[in-house]
Order: C-alpha cells, then sequence, then structure tokens
C-alpha cells in the first residue's frame, strides 16, 4: 500500500491478511471533537449505568469471539484453539465494576463544626491508548473497560498488526449502547499519534508496548502535563532454589517460558538453577520442552504456531546463534521448515550476563539457564537488569522465599508462580518495564484525579 496505509503480513504464510489506510488529518480531528463532546456527556452518566453498559460490552466482544480470534491467528500466529480472549476481557470487565463503587466513592476527612472535607475521583478526560499486539483483544480490558468504567473517554491506537480487533471492539462498544464518541479505534501512524501527544490533546495515554515505543511516547507528552502510564517489556528472571520441587513445578516454568511463543512481557527469560539442581531441573525441562509442539496455527492443533514476523524470528534466532557462539550449551534448538516466522521451543545452558540473551529482551520460545551458587547470586542477578516487571522464585521454604522476593526489583514478585498477571493486584513495572499501574482498584484510581472539596456552612 502506499505511505498513508499498511498491510498485515501474516506470520502464518507470508501472506497479505489484510490492508487498512491511515486516518487522515479530518478524520482525526473530527474523531477529537466528537471525544470532546462524548465527555462532557458520559462522566455524567452514573457510574452504575456505565458498568452496565462495560458489562455488556465484554457480553458483545464475547459474541464476536470467532471473528476476533480468527485476527490473533492470522496476524500474530497463535494457534487458533487459543487465540479466543474474550471470557479474559470480560472477567476484567466484571472485576472492574464490581470494584468500581467502593472504589470511586467519596472518602471523607477529618471535619470540625460547620465544615466538611470530601476527596472524589473525577474522570480527567480524554485518553489515548496505545495498545500491543500479543494480547490484543484480553489487554483492552486496561487500556479501554477500565478508564470508561471510571468517566473517561477513549480513543484507541491498536497495533497495526491486527487493526480488525480495535474495529470489533468499537463495533461492540456500540451495540452495548455505549454513548457514540465515548469510545473509537484510530488507525493512527506512528508520527501521527507522537504528534497529537505533544500536541497536548489528551489528558492521558496508556500505552502497552515496546521499550522504545513508550519512551518516544513519555518524550512526546514532556511539558504537556499529560499523565503518561506505561506498561513495557520484561526480561524476567526465575530462581530455582535448592529445595525446590522440581517434578512438580517444571511444567509452569516451562510455560512461563513457552506459551504464546514467548511473546509476553512477563515470559521467563532468564532462568538462575542452584548447582546442586541443575542437571536434574535441566533434564526435567528438556522433557517438557519436547511437550512444546510447533505447527501450523490453522491446521494443526499444535502448542506453537509462528512468532509475530519473520523479523521477529531473525531476531531471536541471531540471539540464539551469539549466546552459542559464546560458548552457551544448545540442550535442545531443533530446526523447522514450516516458514520463516517459525521457531521451535528451544533450552539453552551454561549462560552468563556477558550474553545479549540475557540482557536483552528475546520475546521467543527459548529457556536461558544460568547456574548459580545460592541466594545471595541469584538475587544480584535477578536485579541485574534494566528491566523489572515480575519476577519468581520456587522453593519449599516459604517464609525464606518470601523474604528474598522482598528484595527482588521488579513490580510483581512471585512464590512458586510465573508468567501470570493476576486480576486481583495492580500491575506494572519498574525501571524500564514502565510507570504507573493498571488492574483493579488501582488501576482505576489511576485513571481517575482526586477532586478535593471543603464545604463551609455559613450561619
Amino acid at each position: 500500500m502506499s505511505q498513508n496505509g499498511f498491510a498485515v503480513i501474516s506470520p502464518v504464510d507470508g501472506s497479505v491478511y489484510t490492508e487498512r489506510a491511515y486516518a487522515t488529518a479530518s478524520e482525526i480531528a473530527s474523531a477529537l471533537e466528537t471525544a470532546r463532546g462524548a465527555a462532557r456527556a458520559w462522566h455524567r452518566i452514573p457510574l452504575h449505568e456505565r458498568g452496565k453498559i462495560l458489562l455488556r460490552f465484554g457480553e458483545e466482544m464475547k459474541a464476536r469471539a470467532s471473528l476476533l480470534a480468527e485476527a490473533v491467528t492470522w496476524g500474530i500466529g497463535r494457534p487458533a484453539w487459543q487465540a479466543d480472549e474474550t471470557p479474559r476481557l470480560a472477567l476484567i470487565g466484571e472485576l472492574l465494576t464490581g470494584a468500581a463503587a467502593g472504589t470511586l466513592a467519596d472518602t471523607d476527612f477529618e471535619s470540625e463544626t460547620g465544615i466538611r472535607r470530601y476527596s472524589r475521583p473525577v474522570a480527567t478526560g480524554l485518553h489515548l491508548s496505545i495498545c500491543a499486539w500479543n494480547y490484543p483483544t484480553a489487554m483492552l480490558g486496561y487500556l479501554v473497560s477500565q478508564p470508561l468504567l471510571a468517566g473517561n473517554v477513549v480513543i484507541l491506537k491498536h497495533s497495526p498488526q491486527v487493526p480488525l480487533i480495535a474495529e470489533l471492539a468499537q463495533a461492540a462498544w456500540l451495540a452495548a449502547g455505549g454513548l457514540p464518541g465515548a469510545f473509537q479505534a484510530l488507525h493512527l501512524s506512528h508520527p501521527d499519534a507522537e504528534s497529537l501527544i505533544a500536541g497536548g490533546n489528551f489528558q492521558s495515554v496508556n500505552f502497552i508496548g515496546s521499550v522504545a515505543g513508550g519512551k518516544r511516547v513519555h518524550a512526546a507528552a514532556g511539558g504537556t502535563m499529560t499523565a503518561v502510564h506505561l506498561e513495557l517489556g520484561g526480561k524476567d528472571p526465575t530462581y530455582i532454589r535448592a529445595d525446590a520441587e522440581i517434578d512438580r513445578i517444571v511444567a509452569d516454568i516451562a510455560e512461563g517460558c513457552f506459551s504464546n511463543a514467548g511473546q509476553s512481557c512477563c515470559s521467563v527469560e532468564r532462568i538462575y538453577v542452584d548447582q546442586q539442581i541443575e542437571a536434574r531441573f535441566t533434564e526435567a525441562l528438556l522433557a517438557e520442552a519436547a511437550k512444546w509442539t510447533i505447527g501450523h496455527p490453522v491446521q494443526d492443533k499444535a502448542m506453537l504456531g509462528p512468532v509475530v514476523s519473520a523479523a521477529a524470528a531473525t531476531r531471536i534466532n541471531d540471539q540464539i546463534a551469539a549466546a552459542l557462539a559464546a560458548g552457551g550449551r544448545g540442550l535442545m534448538v531443533p530446526k523447522t521448515d514450516l516458514g520463516a516466522a517459525y521457531v521451535p521451543a528451544t533450552v539453552l545452558a551454561g549462560l552468563n550476563h556477558g550474553m545479549s540473551i540475557m540482557r536483552d529482551e528475546l520475546f521467543g520460545p527459548v529457556a536461558c539457564i544460568q547456574t548459580v551458587s545460592g541466594d545471595a547470586e541469584a538475587i544480584a542477578l535477578m536485579n541485574d537488569s534494566t528491566y523489572g516487571l515480575s519476577a519468581s522464585i520456587w522453593t519449599s521454604d516459604i517464609a525464606r522465599g518470601e523474604a528474598l522476593l522482598d528484595e527482588v526489583e521488579a513490580g510483581t514478585v512471585y512464590l512458586n508462580r510465573c508468567d501470570h498477571a493476576d486480576l486481583y493486584l495492580p500491575w506494572g513495572g519498574v525501571k524500564d518495564s514502565g510507570l504507573g499501574r493498571t488492574n483493579g482498584r488501582v488501576g482505576l484510581i489511576e485513571t481517575t484525579a482526586a477532586k478535593s472539596f471543603h464545604i463551609r456552612t455559613l450561619g
């Protein structure tokens, strides 16, 4: 297509899945005007009514599950039998709605005779939400449902890898009885999005994506007084202590490495194993990795399909090759002739922090193992990263495990679990993994501003 549009190249077979035009200047201006008009009406709709609409939105998205799943499979390569994210999206809406009344209620402060003091979380206005491609339906719960429930209006810029999902979401909103203009999807180019942010057109920008993209958003918003929420990448570590029950935990760790072809911000990308159990753990992980079959995501019922693009596959394979050239051991480095974007489940050992594969985000189905001498070395290595999204420790000693987690620099830490975005807890990272938190009560509050009321009674 021309420079005014884009094509979605499917990683499944390299074909053009769909094409779209970027929004024109007049379309962008119209969307902004419509959103600002809707903002004046939407926040005045009572919270319980907004909640009902959001619940219907979840149901309307579930009614479009087959179309959404097809867009996931052909857009990013996830096997069709794993591609329906609408139950999670709907559940996020249900949990947010259930928490909203208490979370968005007035908070009373110490008062005195003739004076009442309280604060109220109020909508901030127009939000630009920018969504990544790797969980393109479920993440709309945080980027669309959450700010809308709090009384804000949203313009969604989805990844150009999955444009149909944005269009289906807008249709579902209107079908649910959502206020026209309160939620709109626009196919914005990156330069147009950055220009709009720099122009101070939004009260908030909610971004899920790469560190590089997040830093561009942050820079564009500089000086505009626009609130910026960034959920960025990860290089998430896990530590297997000497007392861990290997047979009970290894399947979970394999899933943390390989699910969604390793294309999750909270995928396990660094495995630190106590030297006393390295041989047993590695043997068990190899057996689990062999179960992660790869195949055509529509024709086969494989565990893995392709990664998002041939370029991504090349980058992953280059990192694997560099690690092997630097002395890493390829315990399982299978090959496939399925296509340029297909990367099988891979297990590497003998790695160290001098290697790119242990420093830079990988976003691929590769288990990377480094041996450690014990707790002190493991914690030091876990924290030796520019990222800090999530981290996990596996041990039979719960008290010791919790104490160690307190030393780990990450937004979310797990004991005997990994690669799990808990819907009840705040979600976000530290360091280059982001700013702010989303999800649940904390997420709702962060989409609002505290307005203070000082009420003096005269007479």
